[in-house]
């Protein structure tokens, strides 16, 4: 109710449109969460398409291919991950990730320029590639200073490795044994029992647990801030952006009048009702299969 009292002046003003519009001028006060909506979601969804495989192959790893003894060192090495304040994550990714990234960008540079104007002619050409234009642009276009959705991303993905691998761990776990034990007693190979009885029993279960990566991805904030370069545009995934969270910790202490920290205010409460509709639906999903869920 505070954050809906206290966006008052900014839903008044804009509106809807506050949604669709990327305008971010505190100067003019025309302020939008478009580019900071959809930084966020991009940020979020590829940290999950990074950290997936990784989190579903440790937990296979831990509960079915290591010796039971081997496998709780590395869940408890998993668990501890958790425990690390996000800002030590920040700081790692500031002296160390966002050098690596740099580096990668400017070996890519001759290619990347290469391809923006191989797409650039296209574009002028009129040809059926030019409505591609946009998408490859947003993968290719970059800018050497490692700051970007792209390190964002990495950061998160590390974040949430251990959340999800352990709820993966805990459906996998509530397999029964005999189920598997039949399969083997027909024959069937460690693959086999993976791919035809392990992964259809545990995938709702699966599901549950990337979305409740994904909403713990939402609304990560220090490490993000320290490596996606927090600015309000959304120009390509090696390019500076700015997720909600990001925007909320940098300017808020700055905001002077009474729009501007109103309109930051107003994207906290979208990054609520966005965190609130993720949440929920992991945790049905996880409730409905019994997987329990610290």
């Amino acid at each position: 109710m505070s954050l809906i009292v206290f966006s008052w002046p900014s839903i008044r003003e804009y509106g809807v449109s506050f949604l669709w519009s990327d305008a971010w001028n505190p100067v003019t006060e025309q302020f939008g969460a478009y580019s900071v909506i959809i930084g966020t979601l991009v940020t979020s969804i590829l940290a999950l398409v990074i950290a997936v495989p990784f989190s579903l192959g440790v937990a296979l790893l831990i509960d079915e291919l290591l010796p039971r003894r081997i496998g709780r060192i590395l869940a408890r090495l998993i668990e501890l991950m958790a425990g690390i304040p996000s800002i030590v994550y920040g700081i790692w990714g500031l002296f160390v990730l966002l050098p690596w990234v740099k580096s990668l960008q400017l070996k890519l540079m001759p290619l990347s320029l290469s391809w923006q104007a191989k797409f650039s002619a296209l574009a002028e050409s009129g040809s059926f590639w030019a409505h591609f234009e946009p998408l490859v642009m947003f993968f290719i276009k970059s800018l050497p200073t490692g700051s970007s959705i792209f390190a964002a991303s990495i950061i998160l993905a590390i974040m949430v490795i251990p959340l999800i691998s352990s709820v993966m761990r805990d459906v996998i776990s509530a397999i029964p044994q005999v189920t598997k034990e039949a399969a083997f007693g027909i024959g069937a190979t460690k693959w086999e029992v993976t791919k035809n009885v392990i992964f259809p029993y545990a995938l709702p279960g699966m599901m549950g647990a990337i979305i409740l990566g994904f909403g713990r991805a939402l609304g990560e904030t220090m490490a993000v801030t320290f490596v996606i370069g927090n600015v309000h545009s959304l120009q390509g995934l090696f390019m500076p952006s700015a997720t909600i969270s990001s925007a909320i910790a940098n300017e808020f202490n700055e905001a002077l009048g009474t729009l501007y920290p109103a309109a930051l205010v107003e994207t906290g409460l979208i990054l609520f009702l966005i965190t609130l509709v993720v949440l929920l639906i992991s945790r049905w999903i996880l409730k409905r299969y019994k997987v329990g869920v610290a």
